[in-house]
């Protein structure tokens, strides 16, 4: 029977027979094919890791959180702050399991490849592509941004700081794991004091009756002076609850360069849930209280203007400002990392092109760096346009959110005796409010952005006719999220024998 599984493993199947294109290749080849493909394991502790999940966060405590003041006012983007929260809550909890199960660069991709079949895995794997890749883009134009409000450089074009984020940073990344992480950390580390200095000076001036002062829409159903956009204000603020917390599920990317991730992940990811939560709670209540919901709500950098008002800048401010610069390159430092790292287990397993899993002497997928970086400076030269990447983004996060959910639900009832190192607390009703809730999250992103939304899905439906047409075929049976799911299959089927 074990020589049965075993043999399940270790083949591969003619589709995957080749995977430099250059023939069929004998079983033993699986081992050159992966030693061409592996990451530098050991390279992040739980510390790491940690400032990894923050630091995917932190830009959006700077700034676009306030713009679902606009769509939905204090109390409607309070209550879809909380919604959001226990949404990502319960995603996490479930995915530190997950994790622990499969812990591989795979990430989502992996663990809804054995739960949901080849299928299940190419969506998952695709939409949190789409968030990676989106996400850098929109935030390098916001460095742009600021760097020319803050008169760096003596700069009146930001092409040339998109291209000088790209490069250096994806150089960082070329030189290995560990000092990228670091590197994150020590950035991420200012970026949070920032905002712990500013709720501070914020909360100074803090008064609770500027807090419903938007306008009330006496249109609209059940408005009033907490929900002065009405009931719908609520799910149309949902896509800007999330700007607290997106990007924390990307942690579990770092898992096959984890030291023991089935110790470190589960807890790198509480605690990262924990400090964004308190981070969320702090910017928010002290950042419309300082100047009124009506004064932040449009602004590009709600912080400055809610230490400034209608003065001039100060020490505190100026600083703020400069420290707002470092979250967004933390977090775009990070979002890189995370790309690369799905693009890499996709393209490893074969639903991607193979050569984008190819990693240097320094176990880097350099391909997989380069080319969604690329990608991405070319995006943001052409257009411009960051908030509507970042919609599109957030359109990809919230699909890869409902089925990894899925993933822990089927998971849990197909396979309840797979041995669980850390078991999600409430088990299959955690992971289905993160389900229901993410779905809603989807629908929400119609209501702020609709084009976004339908670019998603142009981008989305290309992906699926080449994994339907060619990649479904010459999958890689000796990858690890592949291998995961064959033991599964194999397992069954000697059950049923």
């Amino acid at each position: 029977m074990a020589d049965d599984i075993e043999a399940r493993l270790t083949a591969v199947p003619p589709a995957a027979k080749s995977p430099e294109g250059g023939g069929d290749q004998a079983d033993h080849h699986a081992d050159d094919y992966l030693e061409r493909r592996t990451l530098r394991r050991g390279s992040a502790g739980w510390l790491l890791l940690t400032g990894l999940g923050v630091a995917y966060v932190v830009s959006g405590d700077f700034s676009g959180w306030n713009v679902g003041l606009d769509k939905g006012g204090f109390g409607g983007l309070a209550i879809a702050t909380v919604l959001m929260g226990a949404m990502y809550a319960c995603l996490v909890f479930s995915l530190a399991e997950l994790s622990t199960i499969l812990p591989t660069a795979g990430g989502g991709y992996g663990f809804a490849r054995r739960a949901l079949g080849p299928w299940g895995g190419f969506l998952t794997g695709t939409a949190i592509l789409i968030e990676y890749i989106l996400a850098p883009a929109a935030i390098v134009i916001f460095i742009g941004d600021y760097v020319e409000s803050l008169g760096l450089f003596g700069l009146t074009s930001s092409w040339p700081v998109y291209l000088g984020c790209f490069v250096v940073f994806i150089g960082v990344h070329l030189w290995g794991v560990g000092e990228a992480l670091r590197f994150s950390l020590v950035v991420t580390a200012i970026a949070v004091a920032a905002l712990l200095v500013f709720a501070v000076g914020a909360l100074t001036g803090f008064d609770a009756g500027s807090l419903d002062d938007i306008p009330v829409d006496p249109t609209a159903f059940g408005s009033n002076s907490w929900l002065p956009l009405g009931v719908l204000g609520i799910w149309a603020a949902f896509p800007f609850g999330m700007w607290f917390f997106l990007g924390v599920e990307g942690v579990p990317l770092a898992a096959e360069e984890a030291k023991d991730p089935v110790r470190s992940m589960p807890k790198a990811l509480a605690i990262s849930m924990g400090i964004l939560a308190l981070l969320a709670l702090l910017t928010f209540f002290a950042a419309t209280g300082a100047q009124g919901a009506d004064a932040v709500r449009t602004a590009g950098n709600p912080l400055v203007v809610a230490l400034e008002g209608d003065g001039g800048p100060t020490a505190l401010s100026r600083f703020v400002n400069y420290a707002g610069l470092a979250g967004l390159v933390a977090s775009f430092f990070s979002l890189i990392y995370a790309g690369s790292r799905q693009l890499f287990a996709l393209s490893r397993a074969g639903y991607l092109p193979r050569f984008l899993s190819l990693t240097s002497k320094r176990k880097a997928p350099y391909l997989g760096l380069v080319i969604p970086g690329a990608i991405g400076f070319a995006l943001a030269a052409a257009t411009g346009n960051g908030a509507r990447m970042l919609n599109i983004a957030v359109f990809g996060a919230t699909i890869s959110y409902a089925l990894m959910a899925l993933s822990h639900i089927a998971l849990r009832r197909r396979e309840p005796n797979l041995e669980r190192p850390y078991r999600t607390p409430g088990g299959i009703l955690t992971s289905a409010v993160a389900f229901v809730l993410a779905l809603s999250a989807l629908v929400a992103t119609f209501l702020v952005d609709k084009d976004a939304a339908f670019i998603a899905l142009a981008v989305y439906a290309v992906a699926l006719a080449y994994f339907a047409i060619y990649s479904r075929h010459h999958l890689v049976a000796s990858a690890p999220e592949e291998e995961f799911a064959a033991l599964a299959e194999a397992e069954a089927e000697l059950s049923r024998d």
